[in-house]
């Protein structure tokens, strides 16, 4: 009787002992996940949402406005004037990128002209006047302050009541970081002179 009541015992203990075990796996295993989970977060970038994709500083300025939908009129825009490498370099610039709905506001049978391939040059200063070196961001920009774009010409700034204005063009999302600059969104083509 001694000994079957130590083999219980035993036995009862040994399960005790694994069920014990078992539970410390499986608190490792949450432990473990929770920080996988925790270390993802922690690494998600932090960016801005525009045009439906979050914008992000590890992608340049074209890689991020490829994501926007916001954007598709001046992505191909970009791509016919044969701008992609130039803006996908090292700048840094400063992009005041207009919305689908501001190439809207042009009529469509110059839209179309502008995106003929012997229009190239026409469409490279328009898209140009829209790139300043540097990057600037909104604390940078002063009332009346002129910016000298890529293309030559001037941007003048104004600010009333919090709201940007770039030659009259309103900023609707502004400080998008990328790796090479900076992108404001703009609800206006800005036309050069």
């Amino acid at each position: 009787m001694k000994k079957q009541f130590l083999s219980v015992a035993m036995g009862v203990a040994l399960l005790a002992m694994t069920a014990a075990c078992n539970s410390a796996n499986t608190d490792t295993t949450a432990t473990d996940t929770a920080m996988t989970t925790t270390a993802d977060t922690t690494m998600a970038e932090a960016g801005v949402e525009v045009g439906g994709a979050m914008m992000v500083p590890s992608k340049n300025i074209v890689e991020n406005a490829m994501g926007s939908s916001d954007h598709t009129t001046l992505v191909a825009a970009v791509k016919q004037a044969g701008l992609v490498e130039t803006l996908s370099g090292t700048g840094p610039f400063t992009v005041f990128a207009p919305t689908n709905e501001a190439f809207a506001m042009i009529p469509k049978a110059t839209l179309d002209g502008l995106m003929k391939p012997e229009m190239k040059a026409d469409l490279t200063k328009i898209l140009t006047y829209h790139v300043v070196a540097g990057a600037v961001k909104a604390a940078d920009l002063k009332d009346g302050m002129e910016l000298t774009t890529v293309q030559g010409g001037k941007l003048k700034v104004s600010i009333k009541d919090g709201v940007v204005m770039i030659n009259g063009a309103k900023v609707t999302i502004a400080d998008v970081v990328s790796s090479n600059g900076v992108t404001h969104v703009i609800d206006s083509v800005l036309m050069p002179k």
